[in-house]
């Protein structure tokens, strides 16, 4: 068996940020004032990956980026920050994705986003051995062959599999995700998209997801905390949430609670405590501005 050298590898998105800080959303042929601009790396998988880093992780990360500047920026500060990128994949003609982020003076955000190469990771592209040495594979957002790839290796080898699917995947419904959820072992979603994936409430959404393989599914409600949902018990349990100091940027919100969560359970917690360390670490990043502002 190959040895868990890594606690979380993130598989998904590698993209640019591009946040904007305004006193408000400008409505048509209206101009509004930017406060404060910063740009970085971004997208589900690296922020999951640098949140581990931070919170003190051995972590990876498997995605595509363009050959381009951009990209060049990805790599760099997935480097600086600790992160093994042996499963980082060049395109030599798809452009680095971006996303621009506003926010305003609430905490609210508006988002545009282009996912360029970071959507043209392929099933036959992924590391295999990156895979093998993680404790807990986290899938965000990605595509949907690619991703039960992913999930496929990881069940051969022994890795958990973690699951985000995003508002495009949770769009497909139910039935067409199936063959990755039963390759599944938590779900980390939002209420909208449980609502997407379900056309259920949360609590009854949990059950329904749980139906077809995960061991876990933890629902994020927002300022009202989490709902875990534990399969084989039958169980809910409703998971604090934790007051920012501040509301300035909720961007990556999802990916810290993640990164959070996912990193307890690879150093041994039990599944509740971890969810009531990842709901702290996203209230952490709220305060901040930026997709992985711990």
């Amino acid at each position: 068996m190959t040895r868990k050298k890594l606690d979380v590898v993130a598989v998904g998105h590698a993209l640019i940020d591009i946040r904007m800080l305004v006193d408000r959303f400008p409505g048509p042929d209206e101009e509004a004032e930017i406060i404060k601009e910063t740009r970085g790396s971004g997208g589900s998988a690296v922020n999951v990956s640098i949140d581990v880093a931070r919170l003190g992780g051995k972590t990876g990360i498997i995605a595509k980026i363009g050959f381009d500047n951009f990209g060049r920026i990805i790599y760099e500060e997935l480097w600086k920050e600790k992160v093994d990128i042996r499963g980082l994949r060049i395109s030599p003609d798809k452009k680095t994705g971006f996303s621009i982020v506003t926010i305003d003076s609430r905490g609210n955000l508006a988002l545009y986003s282009l996912k360029g190469a970071a959507e043209h990771l392929e099933p036959g592209e992924l590391d295999t051995e990156v895979i093998s040495e993680a404790r807990i594979l986290h899938i965000a957002s990605l595509r949907i062959d690619t991703s039960i790839r992913a999930a496929t290796i990881a069940k051969e080898n022994d890795t958990i599999v973690s699951w985000d699917p995003g508002r495009r995947l949770a769009s497909l419904g139910i039935e067409r995700v199936k063959p990755l959820l039963e390759k599944t072992d938590i779900v980390l979603l939002n209420m909208n998209e449980a609502k997407l994936l379900t056309g259920k409430p949360p609590e009854e959404a949990a059950r329904i997801i749980a139906s077809t393989g995960p061991k876990y599914i933890i629902v994020k409600l927002g300022p009202k905390g989490s709902l875990l949902y534990m399969a084989r018990e039958g169980k809910y349990y409703r998971i604090p949430p934790y007051k920012p100091e501040k509301v300035v940027d909720t961007t990556g919100a999802g990916d810290a609670y993640a990164a959070g969560t996912l990193l307890k359970l690879a150093r041994g917690a039990q599944i509740r405590e971890a969810a009531e360390y990842g709901s702290l670490i996203a209230s952490r990043k709220i305060a901040n501005l930026g997709a992985h502002s711990l």
